[in-house]
């Protein structure tokens, strides 16, 4: 039996990654940092809540107690995040920043920190970071991108490392299969629901990597459609 712990997926894009896994044969652990919210996802889910806040150190390593004495991970997706205000490029501060950054990016790394060890474990260990198109510096450069033309100094910069720790994360434990994905311009609270694609479609992706054989890729970076440039 595969296990896989997913933050953030009391709803959206994380709700609907662990129905799917779920219906692949995986136990899930249904990361929120709200307790009730948590327990009425899992309950809709056949999963197991799991109080958890990316961003408190406390909140992470009894997370990680938790699973250890249930008998450990195999499949860790890092799909927790926030967009925060959408500002002009001038009016992102060190703040702003900062608040992403806890989450987006630290909480990735407390996670990875916390349960590496469990991952260790594992005969067949995952971690699916997602990331997004908006962390693509190549993209964000393509006048022909419409990535180009979405000023997000905060959240893309975020997803912009996110990708660097999956390359170093992979580099550094080649038996594992760490890879960032984007699953696009989804309808999510991340956008006020104004993503082009349901979650269903979002999803797709984020399923597929989580779902890699101990022979498939790792430290890449893909949507649905395919890879995508750094």
């Amino acid at each position: 039996m595969t296990t896989t712990l997913i933050t953030g997926a009391n709803k959206g894009l994380g709700f609907e990654t662990a129905r799917r896994l779920i219906a692949a044969g995986h136990t899930v652990y249904v990361g929120s940092r709200d307790a009730e919210r948590g327990r009425v996802a899992a309950r809709a889910l056949g999963a197991t809540p799991l109080l958890l806040d990316i961003t408190d150190e406390a909140s992470v390593a009894a997370a990680a107690e938790t699973v250890a004495a249930a008998g450990g991970l195999d499949v860790l997706v890092n799909n927790a995040a926030i967009a925060g205000p959408f500002t002009t490029v001038g009016e992102v501060t060190a703040e702003i920043m900062q608040t992403l950054y806890d989450t987006n990016v630290f909480g990735v790394v407390r996670m990875m920190h916390a349960f590496l060890p469990l991952l260790e474990k594992s005969p067949a260990p995952v971690v699916v970071n997602v990331s997004s198109g908006l962390g693509s510096m190549v993209l964000a450069t393509d006048p022909d991108a419409i990535e180009s033309s979405v000023p997000a100094l905060a959240y893309g910069s975020s997803k912009s490392a996110v990708n660097m720790l999956t390359v170093r994360y992979a580099q550094a434990y080649p038996a594992m299969r760490i890879n960032s994905v984007d699953p696009g311009y989804t309808a999510t609270d991340l956008n006020a629901h104004q993503g082009t694609q349901t979650v269903e479609q979002g999803a797709e992706i984020i399923v597929r990597m989580a779902l890699l054989e101990p022979a498939g890729p790792t430290g890449t970076y893909a949507a649905a459609s395919g890879p995508l440039p750094w």
